[in-house]
């Protein structure tokens, strides 16, 4: 049971990091843009990523990703961290949260 805390503590840490990474092109945060898709933690505290790109040719596909990683490498009680791209399925703005939309004047 105690495991199990810890890694539902561990996915809202992981949260908290994933909301202070942005976008350079659109000052909203990865989290609240829709990039992310699934955040895995296995029994080990191995973190990975399943995220998008507002494009295939989007002009931090190298960058973005190693950030990512980076910051959830970081996080106490981390044992590895990796992200996986895909643009299955392809992001659009139907993927935004609310407080996006609104933070970009779309609501």
């Amino acid at each position: 049971m105690e495991q199990e805390i810890d890694t539902a503590q561990l996915g809202e840490d992981i949260v908290k990091v994933l909301k202070t990474i942005y976008d350079p092109e659109i000052p909203v945060d990865i989290y609240e843009l829709g990039l992310i898709y699934d955040v895995m933690v296995n029994t080990d505290n191995e973190v990975k990523i399943l995220m998008t790109l507002t494009s295939p040719n989007c002009p931090v596909a190298e960058s973005l990703p190693m950030e990512v990683e980076e910051k959830i490498r970081k996080i106490e009680g981390v044992t590895a961290a990796e992200v996986e791209i895909t643009f299955d399925p392809p992001w659009s703005r139907d993927l935004m949260s609310e407080e996006a939309k609104l933070e970009l004047g779309m609501l």
